[in-house]
């Protein structure tokens, strides 16, 4: 099922920014304030989505940073019982390359999030940035769907990028972290990935790729001679175990007080059939699926 709130958060986030630090906007009945923020007081999220920050990258942020300041509000939370003191949401890199800097605040937006919403908004922060790397990416998508219950479909709209393009670079899940390792370093290209991904050994195709110098089209071919994993298809294959399809249609069928089956095809897809036994009971469906 398509989430209803797909992006809604970072959407909003967005449009509270704005383009100035040190301002003060409504929402709802929620007065949301960009303020200048001491470094002192922040901390890193420890479940921060992304774990690798490249160096190189940071240093030339934190000289942009020297000369223009901080552009984008980073967005926090306050930690529990401790209300002096925040947690970062999103704008870590920013965060780092301004201490890098030689900052003593930063512009931030902090904002009443539980954890599941902070995860979500950090998730979604992070796979839009282009500077990933693929094991990463891969990553990122799969926490969105398996953590924040995004469907393909969700996550190709939210980021821009197609559903093949999106199921192919999550094989790389399936990976050795060894293997893993070789992709982070750039020693293995992410369609080198992609393609040793439904080998039984990806490991040792790994090596020949490095110390043969494999074209992708080369690495194809010795995979095509090599068994097939399983595990590189469990994505593909059907992914609900039965109690959870029967929990899904459970909770739909009291909602519109109707027969409701979920049929999942491969690759995610799938549809919801409901079935109803007269006119009076068609009409009643259409009018709430029509709200």
């Amino acid at each position: 099922m398509t989430s209803k709130f797909l992006g809604k958060g970072l959407a909003e986030l967005n449009e509270e920014m704005g383009q100035i630090p040190d301002i003060s906007v409504l929402t709802g009945a929620e007065r949301v304030v960009v303020k200048q923020i001491p470094l002192v007081q922040i901390s890193a999220n420890p479940n921060q989505p992304r774990k690798t920050f490249n160096e190189k990258e940071l240093n030339e942020m934190a000289e942009s940073i020297k000369e223009k300041g901080v552009f984008n509000p980073i967005i926090l939370r306050s930690v529990q019982n401790k209300p002096y003191l925040y947690e970062i949401v999103a704008g870590e890199r920013r965060y780092r390359a301004a201490k890098l800097a030689g900052l003593s605040e930063i512009p931030a937006l902090v904002k009443n999030l539980d954890d599941k919403n902070a995860m979500e908004i950090a998730l979604i922060e992070n796979v839009q940035r282009e500077n990933l790397n693929p094991v990463e990416e891969a990553e990122g998508y799969k926490n969105l769907m398996e953590k924040c219950q995004y469907e393909l479909a969700d996550v190709s709209k939210l980021i821009g990028k197609s559903e093949s393009y999106i199921r192919n670079l999550m094989r790389i899940n399936s990976l050795p972290d060894s293997v893993k390792q070789l992709i982070k370093e750039g020693r293995i290209s992410a369609s080198h990935a992609r393609t040793i991904a439904v080998s039984d050994d990806p490991e040792q195709l790994a090596h020949d790729i490095i110390n043969g110098k494999l074209s992708v089209a080369e690495t194809q071919k010795q995979v095509k001679k090599s068994n097939r994993s399983q595990k590189s298809r469990s994505f593909t294959q059907n992914t609900l175990d039965s109690a959870y399809v029967e929990k899904i249609e459970s909770k739909l069928s009291r909602h519109f007080d109707a027969d409701v089956r979920l049929h999942e095809k491969r690759g995610g897809a799938g549809q919801f059939v409901i079935s109803f036994s007269n006119r009076i009971q068609m009409e009643d469906l259409i009018n709430k699926l029509s709200k």
